[in-house]
């Protein structure tokens, strides 16, 4: 997949999924499943492809292009003469932009960028969201964007999409406008689930209320926190609990602080099971929130590796105990009811 913050002048016709899709949810996985539609035909190409044209040169690209690395050979090379699929979205999220507030987000830039290459996307264009940007008027959104700089054919968005200064502008608008340049709109309805719509909002709702398996069921996946493993306190080890502590990357939301059964990824082992905790640890009279892994029947090191931790189940929320002792029964309990549970 071809990773770029810019667009100047796409050399392909592209069918494009544009929204800011943060989780990548099941609903955005409806939308972007649409772009395949039409780039399966095959177009007939204007130029043939250069074999001696420097392979710098960006297909989606300018001197702003992010430092994300390209995974693969670049759609123009393996898929010539063909619609490439495209997902657009927005760098930073326009609520980031208008608020001057940092924001977190159900998905880092690289844990989006790793579920749309998991969905087998050709492009993904991270377009800046800027005061220019967010001065476009509807026409020249479809104007600049669509047609000058990514020469899309076919365009996907969810049924609440807005567009376009002060989002005056609907999905509807959209597909009229584009019509004018040939360019064919599809607009996805919301998608449900159990006669609720998946949105981002919902999904925060749930990892807010420690409701994980309702949060898991609208996203498609386990909600996952990776980090890099860090020197703490070491106070687990000296309950007979050693902990990995993750050190989260300040943009990713965290779910409700408690306690987790989860599976753990690391460089080495997939879907170990563990216990997880996030939060304060009053009983040890904590400063700062932490997140902190137990990875059952563990013995090695994972200091300066990257973890990943997949949400399975919200055990209970964090207490202050009387005790080291009392909290040392309560994490056994908690190993034991996990084990359990993720065994089953």
């Amino acid at each position: 997949m071809w990773v770029t913050s810019y667009s100047t002048t796409a050399l392909m016709p592209t069918s494009v999924a544009l929204g800011n899709f943060d989780g990548v949810h099941r609903g955005h996985q409806q939308v972007i499943d649409r772009v395949f539609s039409s780039a399966s035909a095959t177009i007939a190409p204007e130029t043939p492809p250069n074999p001696n044209s420097s392979p710098s040169l960006p297909i989606l690209g300018s001197e702003t292009e992010l430092p994300l690395q390209l995974t693969q050979e670049r759609p123009r090379d393996r898929n010539f003469g063909k619609i490439c699929t495209a997902v657009v979205t927005f760098n930073p999220h326009p609520q980031e932009f208008f608020s001057r507030q940092p924001r977190t987000y159900l998905t880092t830039l690289d844990e989006k960028e790793d579920r749309i290459r998991a969905l087998g996307v050709d492009w993904l264009v991270l377009l800046p969201f800027d005061g220019q940007l967010a001065q476009l008027s509807p026409q020249a959104f479809v104007e600049e964007i669509l047609v000058r700089q990514l020469n899309a054919r076919q365009v996907s968005v969810g049924q609440d999409f807005r567009f376009g200064c002060q989002r005056v502008g609907t999905a509807t608008d959209l597909q009229a406008i584009a019509a004018n340049y040939g360019i064919v709109t599809n607009i996805v309805s919301l998608e449900m689930q159990a006669g609720e719509r998946i949105s981002s909002s919902s999904i925060r709702a749930s990892l807010s209320e420690g409701r994980i398996s309702r949060a898991n069921r609208l996203l498609g996946y386990a909600y996952r926190l990776t980090g890099t493993v860090e020197k703490g306190q070491q106070l687990g080890r000296t309950l007979g609990f050693p902990t990995a502590n993750l050190n989260i990357p300040v943009e990713k939301y965290l779910p409700r602080w408690g306690v987790y059964s989860v599976r753990v990824d690391t460089p080495n082992v997939t879907g170990h099971p563990g216990v997880m905790n996030i939060g304060c640890r009053p009983t040890v009279k904590g400063e700062r929130p932490t997140v902190e892994v137990h990875l059952l029947e563990w013995s090695q090191d994972l200091y300066g590796q990257t973890v990943t931790v997949h949400l399975q189940d919200f055990l209970r929320p964090e207490q202050k105990f009387e005790s080291l002792d009392a909290l040392k029964a309560q994490i056994q309990k908690d190993c034991d009811r996990a084990k359990s549970e993720l065994a089953s």
